[in-house]
């Protein structure tokens, strides 16, 4: 299958080609004809399957005609995207900026974090497709800088994420402000009995498309666990750090005080160290991925959320200073590295109380991870 199969428009499809795709993701395939017929659907997906292309490039074909009959006019939201997460949203909007480069199409993002006048500037200019963080949707809807009456498309990302940060309320409010009459897009990595009911109250007779999660770790990256007391984690880490002559390294923690501390005793150590997490303000988030982006960081030590949207080429290190409790969250960390065909290194710190944690990993990928004994803090 390829992408001209759908029937996507001439200007998409001279994009796709630039950006080298090929053939079409699983919920590509499953999603695209759906939305092209008018369908809402329930997508159960994880981030790294596609599922940005699978909404976005249907609407975009969709609103091609429309964005050319407004030319020259105010342009009223005809798609919205809500993502949880400033960095999703970036993430999002990135890929819409190039889907859309060859057509009419005009785009806009909105979320917290920073000062309004940017982001009202971009609305007043009109903007056929809105993505948005919730909170700050709320705040600019109340100043009356956004109307949602002429929205056709709505799309909810990560929807199961959305719920764990505490947007329910927002959400809920959003949508009342939303025609009666339009397609919805619903995307969850998981389907709980919470995720159904909140879909069932927006969706219409949906199609479900359901793509598996990724349970495999790539052969191109090298893992390896060491055996650790809690206490000498951060001994151990700067070790691994200048021992291994590691320059670019994404380091997990479970939590946002542990990434600022392991990023404080980095640099203590002398070793260039950011930490990225909710609590710190989009500036100093946006600075920190663009200088590890580029190198002037050598060590980005980020928690998992903060972390969904980190797309960094040729990243050689991903280092779980704490193991994840969930199997799955450790096979999407390490899938930071070993991409486009080149090798990568995974290395896992574990104490004791966190053996349980590696064991359901080894369940999940079948195979043991290599224990490294050899070290000063075993």
């Amino acid at each position: 299958m390829t992408f001209t199969s759908f029937g996507l428009s001439a200007p998409i499809l001279s994009v796709l080609t630039e950006m080298g795709y090929q053939s079409p993701t699983p919920i590509q395939q499953q999603a695209i004809p759906l939305v092209m017929q008018g369908r809402d659907v329930f997508g159960c997906a994880q981030t790294g399957t596609g599922k940005t292309a699978a909404f976005a490039l249907p609407i975009i074909h969709q609103l091609i005609h429309d964005a050319g009959m407004h030319k020259g006019m105010p342009r009223p939201v005809s798609a919205l995207i809500l993502a949880p997460t400033r960095e999703l949203a970036i993430q999002i909007k990135d890929n819409v900026a190039s889907y859309t480069r060859h057509t009419p199409v005009k785009h806009a993002v909105v979320f917290g974090g920073v000062s309004y006048g940017a982001q009202i500037r971009a609305l007043n200019q009109g903007a056929d497709i809105l993505i948005a963080t919730p909170g700050r949707l709320m705040d600019l809807m109340q100043q009356g800088y956004v109307h949602l009456s002429q929205v056709k498309f709505f799309v909810l990302d990560e929807a199961d994420r959305m719920l764990d940060m505490g947007f329910i309320h927002d959400i809920r409010r959003i949508i009342q402000k939303l025609p009666q009459q339009k397609q919805t897009l619903f995307f969850s990595a998981t389907a709980s009995l919470v995720i159904m009911k909140l879909a069932q109250g927006i969706l219409n007779n949906p199609e479900r498309v359901t793509v598996s999660p990724v349970l495999s770790t790539s052969k191109l990256i090298n893992q390896s666990v060491y055996y650790v007391s809690r206490k000498n984690k951060r001994s151990l880490l700067n070790y691994l750090i200048e021992n291994q002559k590691i320059e670019h390294a994404l380091v997990f923690t479970r939590t946002k005080r542990g990434a600022d501390r392991v990023a404080k005793d980095l640099n203590a150590g002398g070793i260039k160290a950011e930490a990225i997490h909710g609590d710190k303000s989009q500036q100093a988030r946006e600075k920190a991925l663009s200088g590890f982006k580029n190198r002037r960081i050598r060590i980005l030590v980020a928690t998992d959320i903060a972390s969904r949207g980190i797309d960094v080429d040729k990243l050689s290190h991903v280092i779980n200073y704490e193991i994840p409790e969930h199997a799955e969250t450790y096979v999407h960390r390490i899938g930071r590295t070993g991409r486009a065909g080149y090798s990568g290194t995974a290395m896992s710190l574990c104490a004791e109380e966190e053996v349980p944690y590696l064991k359901d990993i080894h369940k999940l990928i079948k195979q043991n991870i290599e224990v490294v004994a050899a070290h000063p803090f075993a």
